[in-house]
This record gives structure tokens, C-alpha cells and sequence, in this order.
């Protein structure tokens, strides 16, 4: 009987300790005091300011880490030390102000930075809004940077990240949706749109799946894409993650939806396709031919990222007879004195790779730089000394991993570089054949992937011949009088694109 208990006991769901019951305020302040200091457990940031107005005594009470003290000065406690009348709705002059006898709306308001009012007497309160809002500088993100173009990117403030959006579309139909999410944690998020584009059916989803998340802790914007992302096996990633305003911007205006988070400057976009995470905000800042040739490279770096390694070692594992001989005389020396087979060769090269992209990832600049030299020259020409590694699988190697850095998203460049080791497994066992089988199943599962009802090898899967012209490439601007009609929108077609000065000079 006491082992069945211990078992029940483990087995019980864990219950979070929240305050969700309601509760009227006391009629004095040390009652209100001594059940807030309950509520947050004694502790010592909660600070309390007592104010005398028109003899009446008076308790401002906040959380200091919170609170901005030159609102709280300016905003609150003057202007009631100056006042005559106690009306407290026209003199504070702080941005949001609510009145309640709810408890519990106070203990929520409190740690949202709201400084709490309570007068002698009285059982109700007023909260007033004086949130420090405290963030870094506005700075070009570091893993999305340009050459031609904005240099400006969000910031972990949400209201800040929301005006600089607004800045770049001063329109009334952006909309902006605010959400709670975490029993713990209430973390604040927003999705923006375009009212008068987006699709509504998308809109519903996407609130439907914010609205359904149940969890403890959410932290970034990552934890939120992997609740309400379709395929969550998927290797490829069905969110655009990025740091810029003029990207989001952009897409905006295409019909998708935002999503943005307080303390995150990464933001989701969504509804995306594969060609998006291959496309860059620089290609349109440069003339059409030269975007289009930088985003040719782009996607040819998918493919030799991809499949290069698998390609090496399947020709020199089975299919040697379709190099040259001169070509084959130099790859058969470089490898004889090697005592392992290609495929292993492979392994060890990419996962010192790895090591090498982690460590630099994690160390300080300066020293991030002096690894990648030593792990570059220093352990890449040891390695090939002391007949470890061949030359060749050098090269392919190298050429592999700056085909992966190629890629503007970071996560789709992840997902290239795993696909990568079981092709080389296929290729090591079957050859051209095995190859050719795992890269049709990539290209099946691209295929047959959506992500929001869209899907995500579009405008290839289905074929549109039509939105070709800023997929693979990029066509002139005024070419593209159409928005993509993968995700929906109201308005495909762009009425305002034209060059209606070269028809009035023919006219």
C-alpha cells in the first residue's frame, strides 16, 4: 500500500503555484501590504512608498526592477503632491491608469511594471503604468548583414521593435494582435499584418494555434515555431527567423504574417516557401541582373552543400571510370597511403568542422579568429601529413562548408548540413544510385511539404511559371506587378507597379 502511494504521488501532474484567485482589497493599507508581501513571498524588490494627499495617508507600492523612477517621479508622485483635489483620474498623467478592488489584478499588474495606489480607507486601488523601458541600441544584426541597404535591426524591446515597424509602414491597416503565452513565465507576443492583404482564413489559424500552446515556460520565439509549426520533423524550417525590419516589411506587404516577442529581436514570419530562406534583402538594393546572379549562386550552393560529399564518395568508392585518367592518377595517389574509406574520411572532416564552427560560435572575436586560422591551416595540414585525410577530401569539404555559410538563413543552413551525413551514408553503401534515391526523397518531401495550408516548394510545387520571376531569380521591379499567391492574399495584383514615365514620352 505505501509503494502504490509513493507511485500515485509520482505519477500526479505537476500543479504551477499561481494566484488566480479573486480576492476584494481591505479598507487599510497594512491589510493590502501584508497580503501583497504573501503574495510575493516577502520579497525585498517589492518597495513601498508612502504619500500623504490632503492628510489622507496614501502607499505606492511597485517592483523596483520594473519601474522607470523618473516616471514614477514625474508621472505619479508629483503630480499628486501638487494637486488640491484628490481626483486621482485627472491628475496622474501616466499612460495607462485602471481602477479596480481586485486583488489578484493587482499582483498581475505589479509585475508588469504598473505601480499600485492604495489610499487609507478606500477599498479600491489604481494601477498606473511606469514600465522602464530599458533596451540595447538600435544596430545592424550581425548574422544578417548588407553591403547596400538598411543597417538597422530589432531589439529586444517589443514596443520599440512595433515603432520601427510603424516607421516603415505608415498605414492604418496594420494590425497588431497582443498575446499571453507560459503559465509561468506570461510572455508577451504580437503578430502584425496587413488587414487589407492577408488572407483571414490564415489569420484565424494562426491565432488558433497561439491560442492553443499550453506550457510553463516560453522563452523565444523558437519555442512558439515548434508548438504551432505543421511538420515538426521536418529538417527544413517552415518560419522565417529574422533580425531585420525592412525583411519583415517586405513580406508584410506579400500577405504573410509576423510574429514578434518581448526580450527577442528575432521575429517569425510565416507563411514562407524554401526559395525565401535563399533570398536576401540585398538582391533588391542592387541592380535585377546582379541580384539574380547572387541568388543563382545561392541556390547552387544548396546543391553542392548538399550533395557533394556524396557525390565525391560515391565516384571514388564505385563509379571511378567516369573521371579522366590524369584526374584519376591524382586522386588514386593522394589516397593510397589514406588507411580509411571515403565515407569515414567525410565523417571526420565534417564533425572537426563542426567543432571548429561551435568553438568560434562561443569564444570572444579576437580568439575566435586565431581558432579558425589553427583549425584552417595548422590542423588541416597535419591532418593531411600524417595520411589521415586525402587532399581531395580537403577540398570538397572546404568547398562544402562555404557552400553551407552561402545560405542568408541560419537555420536552413543547419538542416543542409545535417541532411548532408545520411547522403553520404547512401552514397558510401549503394553509390550513384543511392544518391540519386535520397536526394528524390529530399525533393519528394519538399514537394509534398505545406506549411499553413501553402506549400513550401513553391512556385515550383505546384508549377507557376509566372512567379518564377522572383524566385529562383529576380526580374526588374516593375515586372513584378503580382504578390506570390502562395499564401492567399486578397489583392494579387500590385496596381501602382509601372513605368508610366516611359509611356507618357512615347505618348
Amino acid at each position: 500500500m505505501r509503494r502504490s502511494n509513493r507511485k500515485a504521488k509520482r505519477n500526479k501532474p505537476y500543479q504551477i503555484p499561481t494566484t488566480t484567485e479573486s480576492h476584494d482589497a481591505f479598507f487599510t493599507i497594512e491589510e493590502n501590504k501584508d497580503y501583497l508581501k504573501a503574495q510575493f513571498h516577502h520579497s525585498e524588490d517589492l518597495k513601498y512608498r508612502p504619500i500623504s494627499i490632503q492628510d489622507i495617508g496614501c502607499l505606492l507600492v511597485y517592483l523596483d526592477p520594473l519601474v522607470d523612477e523618473d516616471k514614477l517621479q514625474q508621472t505619479i508622485i508629483k503630480p499628486l503632491l501638487t494637486k488640491d483635489e484628490l481626483k486621482i483620474e485627472d491628475t496622474v498623467t501616466a499612460k495607462e491608469f485602471q481602477r479596480s478592488m481586485n486583488l489578484y489584478d493587482a499582483v498581475s499588474g505589479l509585475t508588469k511594471g504598473f505601480v499600485m495606489l492604495l489610499i487609507e480607507g478606500q477599498q479600491y486601488f489604481y494601477l498606473f503604468e511606469a514600465f522602464s523601458a530599458r533596451s540595447r541600441a538600435v544596430s545592424e544584426p550581425v548574422n544578417e548583414q548588407v553591403v547596400r541597404g538598411s543597417h538597422e535591426g530589432f531589439v529586444e524591446n517589443i514596443i520599440q521593435n512595433l515603432q520601427m515597424l510603424r516607421r516603415r509602414i505608415e498605414n492604418p491597416n496594420l494590425v497588431v494582435r497582443f498575446f499571453k503565452v507560459g503559465k509561468t513565465t506570461d510572455t508577451k507576443l504580437a503578430i502584425v499584418y496587413l488587414q487589407h492583404l492577408v488572407n483571414p482564413d490564415l489569420i484565424d489559424e494562426v491565432e488558433k494555434r497561439i491560442k492553443s500552446i499550453k506550457a510553463d515556460s516560453i522563452q523565444t520565439p523558437g519555442y512558439v515555431e515548434e508548438f504551432i509549426e505543421d511538420a515538426p520533423f521536418s529538417p527544413f524550417p517552415q518560419m522565417l527567423s529574422t533580425e531585420r525590419p525592412d525583411r519583415l516589411t517586405a513580406h508584410l506587404i506579400e500577405g504573410r504574417i509576423g510574429l514578434l516577442m518581448e526580450g527577442s529581436p528575432s521575429t517569425l514570419i510565416m507563411p514562407v516557401t524554401f526559395f525565401a530562406f535563399y533570398q536576401s534583402p540585398e538582391d533588391y538594393n542592387s541592380r535585377w541582373y546582379i541580384g539574380s546572379i547572387l541568388r543563382l549562386i545561392r541556390v547552387a550552393s544548396f546543391i553542392f552543400a548538399l550533395g557533394l560529399p556524396s557525390l565525391y564518395i560515391a565516384t571514388v568508392s564505385f563509379h571511378p571510370e567516369v573521371l579522366p585518367a590524369e584526374l584519376i592518377l591524382n586522386i588514386k595517389s593522394s589516397l593510397e597511403n589514406v588507411p580509411f574509406p571515403p565515407l569515414l574520411e567525410a565523417f571526420i572532416m565534417q564533425i572537426i568542422l563542426e567543432l571548429l564552427r561551435e568553438a568560434a560560435i562561443r569564444l570572444p572575436g579576437p580568439i575566435a579568429q586565431t581558432i579558425g586560422i589553427v583549425g584552417g591551416l595548422v590542423i588541416g595540414t597535419a591532418i593531411v601529413e600524417a595520411n589521415l585525410v586525402s587532399n581531395m577530401m580537403i577540398i570538397v569539404v572546404a568547398l562544402t562548408a562555404i557552400s553551407s555559410f552561402a545560405v542568408p538563413s541560419y537555420e536552413m543552413s543547419m538542416s543542409i548540413r545535417l541532411l548532408g551525413f545520411p547522403l553520404m551514408l547512401l552514397s558510401a553503401t549503394f553509390g550513384f544510385i543511392g544518391l540519386v534515391f535520397g536526394l528524390s526523397i529530399v525533393l519528394i518531401h519538399l514537394c509534398g511539404l505545406e506549411t499553413f495550408g501553402t506549400p513550401y516548394f513553391s512556385p515550383l510545387a505546384p508549377f507557376r511559371l509566372n512567379e518564377l520571376k522572383d524566385s529562383i531569380v529576380r526580374l526588374p521591379r516593375w515586372l513584378l506587378g503580382k504578390r506570390p499567391s502562395d499564401v492567399r492574399p486578397q489583392y494579387e495584383r500590385q496596381e501602382w507597379f509601372s513605368r508610366g514615365w516611359k509611356k507618357n514620352e512615347d505618348d
